[in-house]
């Protein structure tokens, strides 16, 4: 890695202390793995370039999430992600905020890409995700960074965020890092707004989903994401991320390796909603899924703001201007033990030492 790439990686990077995070894991052999080669590492080289092939394909007529623009990204052109040949990326560096099995003691190595393709009203980070703050960035310049996180922040794992729009690129990232010595596993880290053939280009490559399933209903989502086809797009994409993933397993540390991760933000008045998820994870997934009920949602974004909508007429979104509460948060945790779900984030707290 040349002096310009190392500099400019570390001031994206920025100075990060880690601290050391003790975990209450219970481990047994069917989620228990030894010497862990990632999925990646274990591919022949014929199938890596058969996949650049393939993402190549996808923009050139861009396919690469459901939105289906058909502009050619391949000669930078734009569609509803505002993204084009190269992935804005926003921030990156050992993130000790996500789930305690992914950051461990010395972080997650997590690349924020800028965008979406998803317009939710209530986003917290409705800064990168609907403005362009970042830069674009090639998938070179991508792969430098991430061995630069793993080999200089020693972070557990490679972390892609908001990578719907950009998973061509994000598989040229990954391959390009392969030759540069790349080891540890990847987390796609996601909506759940995912095109099929985007997935089967990851197919291979990622280790460790980190999926939202955020509605159930078209109605909602159309509303509060302006996406209506969002719970059948994210449905699918689930189940052919557990096709390729399975339950999540972990190491002797307690890391995880490889597996699906299921989040769910708990949102005020949406209970029923949230219960018909679970139901359909216990009955089409499986009730050994490690999930993750979130109960940071407070108004964020367009929430309690007076904004147009062509079909809606003016709303401020009333029905979720206010935080969740503890309540809501508990009830949803009981329906999930209830049902059969055993395997949460809740219950695997960090202890700082």
């Amino acid at each position: 890695m040349n002096r310009r790439v190392l500099s400019e990686a570390k001031f994206m990077l920025g100075c990060v202390t880690s601290k050391s995070v003790g975990r209450n894991l219970h481990l047994a052999p069917p989620f228990l793995v030894y010497d862990y080669i990632t999925k990646a590492n274990l591919q022949l080289p014929e199938v890596l370039l058969q996949k650049l092939d393939m993402g190549n394909r996808e923009l050139r007529s861009c396919r690469a999430c459901p939105r289906n623009c058909d502009v050619n990204r391949l000669e930078d052109k734009r569609g509803v992600c505002n993204t084009g040949r190269n992935p804005i990326v926003s921030t990156a560096f050992p993130h000790f905020g996500e789930e305690t099995v992914l950051q461990g003691w010395k972080g997650s190595g997590t690349i924020f890409f800028g965008m979406c393709n998803l317009r939710c009203v209530f986003c917290q980070n409705w800064d990168i995700s609907q403005q362009k703050h970042g830069k674009e960035v090639t998938p070179e310049h991508i792969a430098e960074i991430m061995i630069l996180l793993q080999d200089e922040y020693k972070c557990h794992n490679i972390n892609f965020v908001t990578p719907e729009h950009v998973g061509p690129q994000v598989a040229e990232c990954i391959i390009k890092a392969l030759d540069m010595g790349l080891k540890v596993p990847i987390v796609y880290n996601t909506s759940s707004y995912d095109g099929l053939s985007s997935l089967e280009i990851m197919d291979g490559l990622v280790d460790i989903y980190l999926a939202d399933f955020k509605f159930w209903t078209n109605e909602t989502s159309f509303k509060l994401a302006k996406c209506k086809n969002y719970p059948e797009v994210a449905r699918n994409a689930i189940k052919e991320m557990f096709r390729q993933v399975g339950d999540l397993v972990f190491d002797e540390s307690g890391l995880a390796k490889q597996g699906l991760i299921l989040r769910h933000l708990v949102m005020p008045g949406l209970e029923d909603e949230a219960k018909l998820i679970l139901d359909w994870v216990v009955s089409e997934i499986s009730k050994d899924t490690y999930m993750n009920l979130m109960e940071q949602y407070h108004p964020d974004f367009k929430v309690g703001k007076r904004e147009l909508r062509s079909r809606i007429g003016y709303t401020n979104y009333e029905e979720i201007n206010r935080p969740v509460t503890e309540s809501e948060v508990d009830s949803l945790r009981q329906y999930a033990r209830s049902i059969g779900l055993w395997r949460f984030e809740h219950d695997n707290l960090p202890a700082y030492l």
